[in-house]
């Protein structure tokens, strides 16, 4: 068991503008884009025995301009499904439900934390279960979770954890412990 190394996307416009976006699959924006590109010199240095990817063209992409043009591509790193609230804002639902999180409420028409767990918790199997790294192409609510999940806690948790675009962050042992090895970076 190797370490796990968690991309998130590049910046696309709603990202950039804070509304949730899970199945409407935008393309990166320039700065996206050249964030991903970014990515390559670094991830080129290491080795990793599974590399995988979102079904969403926006982590997909995000993989070819970081080196890694042919990912397996696993349904279970898609982000949370936010259903009524896909393209709002926190802001304009707090309007509605004033105390509410993805973290904490459920979204209507969209996924539980139960849902999320039940299929991040696969993919913290899948990693533990290669000799070598693995990377992860994914997204922000959904990579912050597995998180938590990589760590024994709660998806709840992941909140704790923000996560910017075009990112890598890589989680690991130290000594029989799961932990957070690099945040955000």
């Amino acid at each position: 068991m190797g370490d796990v190394w968690l991309v998130r996307h590049g910046e696309t416009e709603w990202s950039a503008s804070g509304r949730h976006t899970s199945h409407t699959d935008l393309p990166l924006t320039d700065a996206g884009e050249e964030a991903a590109r970014s990515l390559a010199p670094r991830l080129a240095e290491e080795s990793f025995a599974l590399v995988l990817s979102s079904p969403l063209g926006r982590a997909r992409r995000t993989a070819e301009l970081a080196g890694f043009a042919s990912p397996e591509v696993d349904d279970d790193l898609h982000e949370w499904d936010y259903g009524d609230y896909e393209g709002v804002t926190t802001e304009e639902i707090r309007e509605r439900v004033p105390d509410w999180t993805v973290w904490s409420r459920p979204c209507p028409g969209g996924e539980t934390a139960a849902d999320v767990t039940a299929r991040l918790d696969r993919v913290v199997a899948r990693c533990r279960s290669v000799d070598g790294d693995a990377l992860l192409f994914g997204h922000g609510h959904s990579l912050r979770a597995l998180a938590a999940r990589w760590l024994g806690l709660e998806v709840s948790e992941g909140r704790l954890l923000k996560l910017d675009t075009g990112t890598v962050s890589t989680l690991g042992h130290e000594h029989e412990y799961a932990v957070v090895l690099r945040w955000n970076a």
